[in-house]
């Protein structure tokens, strides 16, 4: 993927500044990932793939779901959410991946890594009661 396709959303106002001076033909947006719905990084349908490192654990089940469905809003069919963790176990409650009609599947991880990390593959199962987009 060439580098201006990138779209890069950061809180941090000082890790947004560096993304910028790494990645210049990205566009990196300094906002919160729970308004990704509002932001109008792609058209419906114009990313293959999210990756995440967000620290899901330490959100509410409402920023999750926010995230989860301003992410799939913009991802074509067959796309998926990847999320790193560093936990032995997928850091979206399964009860939000159901009411969303989501899977997700630990596709790697590192030992080597301080912490050890794992990195779920989450992906649309079926039509979900509560819609994603």
């Amino acid at each position: 993927m060439p580098e201006h396709d990138l779209r890069l959303v950061e809180c941090g106002s000082d890790f947004a500044q560096l993304l910028e001076m790494r990645f210049p033909e990205a566009r990196v947006r300094w906002m919160d990932a729970s308004r990704l719905r509002e932001a109008a990084l792609y058209e419906a349908g114009g990313a293959g793939a999210v990756i995440s490192g967000l620290p899901v654990l330490s959100m509410s089940p409402r920023q999750v779901i926010a995230i989860l469905r301003g992410a799939f809003g913009y991802l074509r069919p067959g796309g998926a959410f990847y999320q790193v963790t560093y936990t032995t176990r997928c850091p979206i409650p399964k009860p939000i991946l159901e009411r969303l009609g989501l899977r997700a599947t630990r596709i790697g991880s590192t030992l080597r890594n301080i912490p050890p990390a794992a990195v779920y593959r989450i992906a649309r199962h079926r039509p979900s009661r509560s819609s994603l987009v």
